[in-house]
């Protein structure tokens, strides 16, 4: 993928089908594209209307309704900084004319509301937008539009040369477009002080942003193992119950993400502390926990395609118990597990925990994900999949 040869992203063939019976709500992280993929959604209408709430015109022109009666398309971008946006996009979507198609952009806040009471039930579908992967960045997307009635078969039958480029720049568009240490240097610093210092100041009531932001610095050294919030609120200095608060925070604004332990079905399992990942793995430092970082975000956008799109309960888990035996991740489909992946930088080791874990939940589809190339056999003895990161991240969206 080149700045020449940009393409609809993923969730483009499923917004253009929903976005004809309801509004479609855009979230994701800050620079992730949301407002490129909403532009390029727009050159498939005659008469486009793109409004942009940071901007002063827009903004007006949003609050006073001020726009051509003969518009196909209304996109209205970060809108959710406006405090009564739910109110008024209710109205304007009650009045619309028959033509009407709407799409709203933002990002922690189109989230947070479907949490609690929604006077905008029925009017809409909410997406979430990733950054790139394996898939999406080396050739067409290939998401599915038919209902799943069963979990998906995944194929391993590409490979890209593409991993390393992945997961040293990251999958957000601008530092992978550019594939240069200094520009991705730049852009991390500018988003870390737009997510901490723009977005949950204007959208959370925070006191301490310095120790908010603090946490977020510690956050990139512990990628990859249950986190501790006692030994967190050490660090910072405060209370263990503040740091749960603010972790949760961080994720609502797309900072990180949580995995949370599985525990149904298994004697033993620990059940209370979640890993916690970043949404941008280029910066986790260490060799091991940034390539986990990176499976595990194709993962949740693998659950989050499916859930978005078609309804369906896919969740990403972690796998540990009392006695520390660990797999790094674990797939359910429709509360039943389906899918567990395990990562190494190497092939090879014991697989013990594995092969227990798998065995105790009854999983058929378990896979040794490692960074290395050309690696694809399974284990006679546990029937676990060792296979490399470039064919392995290939079948997933």
């Amino acid at each position: 993928m080149t700045p020449g040869t940009m393409r609809l992203r993923y969730l483009g063939p499923a917004i253009r089908e929903d976005m004809e019976k309801k509004m479609v709500f855009l979230g994701g992280p800050r620079q992730v594209g949301k407002t490129t993929l909403a532009n390029m959604i727009s050159a498939d209408f005659s008469r486009p209307v793109y409004l942009n709430w940071d901007n002063r015109s827009h903004r007006r022109a949003v609050l006073d309704g001020r726009w051509s009666p003969d518009a196909d398309l209304l996109v209205f971008d970060e809108l959710h900084k406006y405090r009564r946006w739910k109110s008024h996009i209710k109205g304007i979507w009650d009045t619309r004319r028959p033509t009407w198609r709407v799409i709203v952009t933002g990002s922690s806040r189109l989230d947070v509301f479907r949490r609690g009471g929604d006077s905008l039930q029925g009017r809409y579908h909410y997406y979430r937008l990733h950054p790139f992967s394996l898939r999406e960045m080396t050739g067409p997307a290939r998401p599915a539009l038919a209902f799943p009635r069963r979990p998906p078969v995944l194929r391993f039958d590409e490979a890209s040369e593409h991993v390393d480029k992945l997961l040293r720049f990251g999958g957000f568009p601008e530092p992978l477009l550019a594939a240069s240490d200094r520009t991705l240097k730049r852009w991390q610093k500018q988003r870390f002080e737009r997510v901490f210092r723009e977005d949950i100041r204007e959208v959370e009531h925070v006191l301490s942003l310095s120790q908010v932001e603090l946490l977020g610095m510690l956050l990139p050294d512990r990628v990859g193992a249950p986190l501790s919030m006692s030994s967190l609120a050490s660090d910072i200095e405060v209370s263990p119950k503040t740091v749960s608060g603010w972790i949760e925070l961080l994720c609502r604004n797309y900072y990180a993400f949580r995995v949370p332990p599985y525990y149904r079905r298994l004697q033993r399992a620990l059940k209370k502390e979640c890993k916690y990942y970043l949404w941008d793995w280029s910066e986790v430092r260490e060799a091991g926990p940034r390539f986990e970082n990176m499976v595990g975000a194709h993962l949740l956008k693998f659950c989050h395609y499916y859930e978005d799109t078609f309804g369906v309960s896919l969740h990403l888990f972690y796998l540990r118990d009392l006695e520390k035996r660990e797999v790094d991740f674990l797939l359910t489909w429709e509360g039943e597990p389906w899918c567990m992946v395990e990562c190494k930088l190497q092939p090879g080791g014991r697989l013990t925990h594995p092969d227990y874990f798998a065995r105790r939940l009854g999983v058929e589809h378990r896979f040794l994900v490692t960074q290395a190339g050309g690696v694809d056999y399974v284990d006679r003895r546990t029937g676990i999949r060792s296979i490399s990161a470039e064919r392995f991240l290939m079948a997933l969206i």
